[in-house]
């Protein structure tokens, strides 16, 4: 590689060299400073995440970097806005709830920014190998921050269940990518697809294929590869939870996308099938398991993997109009989760700390109406009902499946996004007309800040919608080019 090459990369790859040098420099001052720099790191951290998305808006970057491992393109960049929107709100969450639930410590906004960076690394990934390791940087991060309350047993359980079965998709990841190599000798997306469409594709192509789903299922926690999901949600510190809710599920989706309509697109019949049958089993447990959850983040556990589903019956579509349906769900899903978990982490009480059961929203029309009428108007989206944000989402996809001529796949989806009906509602119901059992504490200004643009969103999307769905659109044409 010369030195003009390299320079040439180096400049694609800016913004996650923020990101890199950054969190190196953000270790020292913590090391060097001691546990009382962790406001002062969290503060820098942020800056870091913000300043790396405004160059990715600014300064729009196209090409591919380091022999073909990295690409720039306008999918990537969208994707990476939306993961780095995820991660700053949930570091910007974190702040008021780090004393309570052990997060101050130095550590933690360094292993956000870490994960961050494997996140945004895995979104531009174009062979095997960059992938694993992105993928890998982002995962060693998140097994850290889930058990980094060690004063809890919930926390050190969801940390140990989360890097168990971890290591588990990891090494099927890996054995699937084996495969895919031996029997292509290539590990470029592009050098893959290529050896396909000139018949490549034998049976331990396709056994490769599978191991490589399973292992980038279990990122977006869809079924058969979500038993982590409930456990971990409900056993990690709740900013915690928000955060792996948001950026890593961005990151996880965007590289199954790039890597099915990349590498694989020319045995689509195979990968259909798979993504079609993992989109209907995640879309009906995600809405049959949720119905008997009492505890509201197990209840947005089995959620995220209803919506996974849904996101996935618009890449099954393998088009241009469906991948531009999983870009818009995404971005709608990113909103109405960090939304809800802003909700969530305002469920504090004087006496007994965070709660975290359904029946303890009771009666908070009455004592908080502000706060009661956001998580309506997303319990509401979530539920897809229109004119709101996710009513949106759930149509761009089912239109796209529609088109493929995937009716089956579509109507299973409405199907069971009336069954998920149920248990958003019943939040709402024991919302506004259940007896108050006492009133939450103050709620702190970068929560009430947060659930407030995001109910905007979910509100407003019917107006501003267009320029939003119009952007993915262009993102998702790079991929078709």
């Amino acid at each position: 590689m010369t030195a003009e090459t390299l320079l040439a990369s180096l400049h694609l790859v800016t913004p996650e060299l923020i990101l890199a040098v950054g969190a190196l420099a953000l270790l020292m001052i913590g090391v060097f400073a001691g546990e009382k720099s962790a406001t002062t790191v969290t503060g820098l951290a942020v800056a870091l995440l913000i300043i790396s998305g405004v160059w990715l808006v600014l300064v729009p970057t196209e090409g591919s970097a380091f022999g073909g491992a990295y690409v720039a393109d306008g999918y990537a960049r969208f994707m990476k806005v939306l993961a780095l929107i995820g991660s700053i709100t949930a570091m910007i969450m974190a702040v008021g709830h780090a004393r309570f639930d052990h997060l101050d410590k130095f550590e933690f906004p360094v292993l956000l920014v870490l994960a961050t960076l494997g996140v945004m690394l895995m979104i531009s990934a174009n062979n095997l190998i960059s992938l694993y390791l992105s993928l890998e940087l982002q995962s060693l991060a998140l097994y850290v921050v889930a058990a980094i309350n060690r004063d809890s047993l919930r926390s050190t359980e969801a940390g140990l269940k989360y890097f168990v079965l971890g290591a588990l998709s990891s090494g099927m990841l890996l054995y699937g990518m084996s495969l895919v190599y031996g029997f292509t000798g290539n590990i470029g997306f592009a050098e893959i697809a290529g050896v396909l469409a000139n018949g490549g594709a034998s049976l331990g192509v396709v056994f490769g294929l599978v191991f490589v789903l399973a292992g980038l299922a279990f990122k977006i926690s869809a079924v058969p590869f979500h038993m982590w999901t409930p456990d971990v949600y409900e056993g990690a510190p709740t900013p915690v939870t928000a955060f792996l809710a948001a950026a890593p599920k961005i990151g996880a989706m965007a590289i199954l996308v790039r890597i099915v309509i990349d590498a694989f697109q020319p045995i689509f019949d195979q990968w259909q099938q798979i993504i079609v049958f993992i989109s209907i089993a995640s879309m009906l447990l995600g809405s049959f398991a949720a119905i008997g959850q009492r505890n509201i983040k197990r209840l947005m556990a089995y959620s995220s993997i209803g919506h996974m589903g849904y996101a996935l019956v618009g890449l099954a579509a393998g088009n241009e109009t469906g991948v531009t349906g999983v870009i818009v769900y995404m971005m709608i899903y990113l909103f109405m989760t960090l939304g809800t978990f802003a909700c969530i982490m305002a469920m504090r009480r004087k006496e007994g700390g965070n709660v975290e059961n359904i029946d303890d929203l009771a009666g908070l029309s009455t004592t908080k109406p502000f706060m009661a009428f956001v998580l309506t108007a997303l319990m509401f989206s979530l539920a897809g009902i229109p004119p709101l944000a996710g009513f949106f989402g759930k149509y761009f996809v089912f239109v796209a499946a529609i088109e493929a001529k995937l009716y089956a796949l579509a109507i299973i989806g409405v199907l069971s996004s009336v069954v998920g009906c149920f248990y958003y509602l019943r939040v709402v119901k024991v919302m506004w007309f259940d007896e108050a059992k006492g009133e939450f504490t103050r709620i702190a200004g970068e929560l009430r800040l947060v659930f407030g643009l995001s109910g905007l969103f979910v509100v407003g999307y019917v107006l501003f919608g267009g320029p939003l769905g119009t952007a993915a659109e262009a993102a998702a044409k790079t991929l078709f080019n």
